[in-house]
């Protein structure tokens, strides 16, 4: 496996997927590659980013996100710091801008934020002079869950070009759509969102995408298939007329899946709700689920940004030359 010469990614902060270009993209999923490698191995630690200090500012509970950025960040040798924000100050009456200038002022080199608003993390990130890495900002983007879907696609299909992939179920809430809809059709892929009229937002044709309301037709000769839940913490109405009608025109179960290709991936951001819309037999189906990878891959992948981000840019590609000589030799 051949280092690349350097990681081409100069932004300051990584707050959307949309607007990054192929190269980028392709560069922090190469840098990602290498470190599944490393999380695979004894020893994982990593002296990158040491003296380093990453905060993790979440706004909105999560599991696999939030763990995994500090995994991340403590395999990178950085000094990582969980901020509770139901025991913060800004349940005191403190805005979320005094939280980051407070922050601010103990000069952190990276802020992992997520947010319950669509934008705050931009506008965070406009207040405080380290790097800013989203973490999911409301129904905007999630941008590391979408590096971390085509990671797994692409080590399972070793490309992302010509490739078919569905995302279904409720695509309107979902930043995780959002994401993976900017990435895959900027990779040259072809991607189809089905689910009913409802559950899309307006004008996502737009997007370059091919919307479908019949998921059988949809799931026709599919390469992957993102499953996404019913967001109901974001629903005010009634979106669907029932969940077990829901499941039966949107669930994935085996005669749904037949439709695509013999060896489709099954794919899901978690957290699952089986049964829902996904049988769960599928979601443990060894043959076809990827969903186990997925949050492996999403520790590799939030290693790469916080090193892209982070090291000097004179000094990764040297960097990723030592870390990939010391894995695979010379």
């Amino acid at each position: 496996m051949n280092a690349p010469a350097s990681i081409n990614f100069s932004h300051r902060h990584l707050l959307r997927i949309e607007g990054l270009s192929v190269p980028e993209i392709n560069a922090l999923l190469d840098l990602a590659d290498t470190y599944v490698e490393v999380n695979r191995q004894v020893e994982k630690k990593q002296s990158v980013l040491r003296g380093r200090t990453q905060i993790n500012l979440f706004f909105e509970s999560s599991t696999r996100t939030r763990t995994s950025f500090e995994l991340a960040g403590k395999r990178l040798g950085a000094d990582v710091i969980n901020m509770s924000v139901e025991g913060s100050s800004i349940k005191k009456g403190e805005t979320m801008i005094d939280t980051a200038m407070t922050l601010n002022a103990m000069h952190p080199d990276v802020l992992v934020v997520r947010h319950h608003d669509s934008g705050a993390v931009e506008l965070l990130s406009q207040k405080v002079d380290g790097a800013v890495i989203n973490a999911g900002d409301g129904s905007h983007e999630h941008p590391t869950q979408a590096l971390l879907d085509a990671l797994t696609i692409r080590r399972r299909r070793h490309k992302l070009a010509g490739l078919v992939v569905a995302i279904c179920g409720d695509v309107l809430h979902s930043r995780v759509a959002r994401s993976n809809i900017h990435l895959l059709t900027t990779m040259g892929a072809e991607v189809r969102v089905i689910a009913p009229p409802t559950l899309l937002p307006r004008f996502v044709d737009r997007l370059g995408v091919k919307v479908f309301h019949d998921m059988k037709r949809g799931l026709e000769d599919c390469d992957a298939i993102m499953m996404l839940r019913l967001q109901t913490e974001r629903m005010h109405g009634a979106f669907v007329p029932s969940i077990r009608e829901y499941f039966h025109f949107y669930g994935l179960d085996k005669e749904k899946l037949a439709r695509a290709k013999p060896d489709a991936l099954i794919m899901h951001p978690g957290p699952m709700n089986r049964g829902v819309e996904i049988d769960t037999v599928l979601a443990d189906d060894i043959d076809h689920s990827v969903i186990r990878e997925q949050v492996e891959m999403g520790v590799a992948v939030r290693m790469a940004c916080l090193h892209a981000l982070l090291l000097p840019a004179a000094n990764r590609g040297a960097n990723v030359e030592r870390l990939r000589s010391a894995l695979f030799g010379p």
